[in-house]
């Protein structure tokens, strides 16, 4: 495993709950990066959702504050985003990105893809 893997994703009926996570490479020292949520829904850029520092403090884009919570696992190398009261505008390709706090590249996973629909 070479990169993060997203899983959770699926289709949900507005204001749905779905729990998306995020699987860091076995090779790396998962706390020692932070590690943040964009998404991309069609035809728009990619938007950052939510970002979590190494020590577990969170930060959210006003458009998911109090309805979406971000964690994370140092341990079993994970990161989860639960997502409350989904509305048709959080239909995107949700992407995990892990950021080293020292010198290293960026790491990116494929996505997973939300669909709130009625």
């Amino acid at each position: 495993q070479e990169r993060p893997v997203e899983s959770g994703g699926g289709l949900v009926q507005p204001g749905g709950s779905l729990e998306l996570t995020c699987t860091a490479p076995s090779r790396i020292i998962f706390s020692h990066y932070t590690a943040h949520w964009y998404r991309e829904a069609p035809g728009n850029e990619t938007e950052w959702v939510a970002s979590i520092t190494s020590s577990s403090r969170p930060t959210y884009a006003p458009s998911v504050k109090g309805r979406f919570t971000i964690s994370r696992d140092n341990r079993e190398g994970t990161m989860t985003l639960q997502m409350n009261d989904l509305k048709p505008a959080d239909t995107a390709k949700y992407y995990c990105n892990l950021v080293p706090l020292g010198s290293g590249l960026p790491m990116w996973g494929k996505g997973t893809l939300v669909a709130v629909s009625s």
